[in-house]
C-alpha cells in the first residue's frame, strides 16, 4: 500500500512566511546600508531590524499584528528557523575557506602566542563570572555548563568583521592587520571546537563518559577530514570544474552535509561547517575564486535575514531590570577587559610594543557574527534564556562597533616598515593588473 502524499504547507502559513522574511530582509537591508554611513558594521543594523520587529518595540506597541506576522506557534517559526540554520551553516562554511592557513605557518610563533592568550584568559574570565550569574538570570541549564557556555563566548573573535574592518581602515598590509588576522583564526578554531564540547555537554549531561565521548567524536572529525575529507573535497571540486555554478553546488552541498556529520555525533553542526570549510579552501585560489557568487548569497541575503530573526529574540525589555542591567554590563566588561589583556599579554611576550599590542587587542575584540550565533546555539540548547541571549548579543554589538575608533588611535602611533610599504606597493600592482585585465576582455 502506498503511502499518502506529505500535504504541502498550507495557504496562510505560507503567505506569513513569506512576509516575515520579505519584511526582515528588506528592514535588515535598510539599516544595514544605514550602519555602514554611520561607521558602523553592517551586522549592528541587520540585527537591529529583528530587534525593531521583535518584543523589543514593535510586539510591544502593536502586540496584535506583531502575532499575527510572528506567531508563536513552534512550526511557523520553526520554518524562519531553518532558514536561519542555512545560512549559519553557509557563513560558517564560508569563514573556513577564506582561513589563511598559509598565513598562519609564515607567523605562527607570533600569532599563537597572542591567541593562546587571548583565548584562556577571557575564557577562565567568563567561567569565573558564569557561576553567579547561573542563578542570578536563573538560566534553565547546569551552572557548570553555563558556566563554560560564557567562557567560550568571552574568547571567540569574528574573523568576518575583523576582516572588513581592517579593509575599510586600508589595514591588510600592515604587520598588525596581518597578525590579528592569523590570531583571530586561531580563536575562532578554538571557539568552534570548544562549543562541541559544551553543546555536547548540555545536550548528554555533565558526566565523565559523556564528556569523553565528545572529545573522541572530535578527534575522529578531525582524522577524518584529513585523512578523507581532504581527497574527497579535491576531487568533488575537480569533477564540478566545469562551471562556477558546479563548484557552488558542490561546495554548498559538502559544507551542509558535513554539517550534518558532526550534528550526527552529538556536536555543533557548525563545526562540520568549519572544518569542511577549511578543507575547500586549502583546495587552492581555485576554490575560493570559484565559490565568490556563494559569498554574494550568503552575504546579500541569508545572512541579514539570520541576523534578523537572530534580533527577535533579543528583548530590550529586560534590561529594565536592575539585576540584568548589572549582569549586562559586568559581562561586557569581562568580554572587554579579558580579550585585551590576553592579546596585550600576548603581544608583549612576542616582543611588539605597547601601541602594537593594543592594536591587536582592539581588533581581537570584535565578536560580532561570531558572538551572535554562538548565542543562537546556547539559546537553540535551552542553555541561556531571554535575558543571557540578549546579553550576550549585546556584547557583540558593543565590541564590534568599538574596534574601528580604538584600532585608529592604535595605529596613530605606529609608523609604517619598509616591508609593509613593500607590500602594499605589491597589492596595488596586482590590482591595476587585474583592473587591465578586466578591461581588456571588455
Amino acid at each position: 500500500m502506498l503511502a499518502a502524499p506529505v500535504p504541502p504547507i498550507a495557504a496562510h502559513p505560507l503567505l506569513v512566511f513569506l512576509l516575515q522574511v520579505g519584511l526582515l530582509l528588506l528592514l535588515a537591508i535598510l539599516l544595514g546600508r544605514l550602519a555602514v554611513r554611520l561607521g558602523l558594521p553592517p551586522i549592528v543594523g541587520e540585527l537591529s531590524a529583528g530587534v525593531l520587529l521583535g518584543p523589543s518595540l514593535f510586539g510591544w506597541l502593536a502586540p496584535g499584528i506583531s502575532g499575527w506576522l510572528l506567531p508563536a506557534q513552534a512550526d511557523q517559526a520553526h520554518m524562519l528557523d531553518a532558514v536561519g540554520q542555512i545560512a549559519v551553516l553557509l557563513l560558517v562554511g564560508l569563514t573556513g575557506i577564506e582561513l589563511d592557513l598559509s598565513m598562519l605557518r609564515r607567523r605562527g610563533g607570533t600569532a599563537l602566542r597572542v591567541s593562546i592568550s587571548g583565548l584562556v584568559i577571557p575564557l577562565a574570565f567568563g567561567i569565573a563570572l558564569g557561576y553567579p550569574l547561573a542563578s542570578l538570570l536563573a538560566v534553565n541549564s547546569d551552572a557548570t555548563v553555563f558556566a563554560l557556555f560564557l567562557g567560550v563566548a568571552m574568547c571567540v573573535s569574528a574573523i568576518p568583521v575583523i576582516a572588513k574592518t581592517l579593509m575599510d581602515m586600508n589595514l591588510m598590509h600592515r604587520d598588525v592587520g596581518q597578525l590579528t588576522l592569523v590570531a583571530g583564526m586561531v580563536d575562532d578554531a578554538f571557539g568552534w571546537f570548544m562549543l562541541s564540547v559544551v553543546s555536547a555537554m548540555a545536550v548528554g549531561g555533565l558526566t565523565a563518559g559523556g564528556v569523553t565521548l565528545a572529545l573522541v567524536y572530535l578527534i575522529l572529525v578531525v582524522v577524518v577530514a584529513v585523512l578523507v575529507g581532504r581527497p574527497v573535497v579535491r576531487l568533488a571540486l575537480r569533477l564540478s570544474s566545469g562551471s562556477e555554478e558546479q563548484t557552488v553546488a558542490a561546495a554548498a552541498a559538502m559544507i551542509l552535509l558535513a554539517a550534518a556529520g558532526t550534528h550526527s555525533l552529538g556536536l555543533e553542526a557548525v563545526f562540520g561547517a568549519f572544518v569542511c570549510g577549511i578543507l575547500i579552501g586549502s583546495s587552492g585560489e581555485f576554490a575560493r575564486a570559484r565559490t565568490a557568487s556563494l559569498r554574494t548569497v550568503v552575504l546579500a541575503f541569508l545572512a541579514p535575514v539570520f541576523f534578523a530573526t537572530a534580533g527577535l529574540r533579543i528583548d530590550l525589555r529586560a534590561l529594565t531590570d536592575l539585576t540584568v542591567l548589572a549582569a549586562a554590563v559586568a559581562v561586557l566588561l569581562t568580554a572587554i577587559v579579558g580579550k585585551f589583556a590576553g592579546a596585550y599579554l600576548g603581544a608583549r611576550l612576542s616582543r611588539l610594543n605597547r601601541w602594537e599590542a593594543l592594536a591587536l587587542g582592539a581588533g581581537m575584540n570584535a565578536r560580532g557574527v561570531i558572538e551572535v550565533i554562538v548565542a543562537m546555539v546556547g539559546l537553540r540548547l535551552g542553555i541561556l534564556n531571554t535575558a543571557s541571549y540578549t546579553i550576550i548579543v549585546l556584547v557583540a554589538v558593543v565590541t564590534s562597533v568599538m574596534a574601528p575608533p580604538l584600532l585608529r588611535v592604535a595605529m596613530r602611533r605606529l609608523e609604517t616598515t619598509p616591508e609593509e610599504e613593500s607590500r602594499l606597493q605589491e597589492r596595488f600592482a596586482v590590482s591595476a593588473s587585474s583592473g587591465a585585465g578586466a578591461a581588456s576582455g571588455r
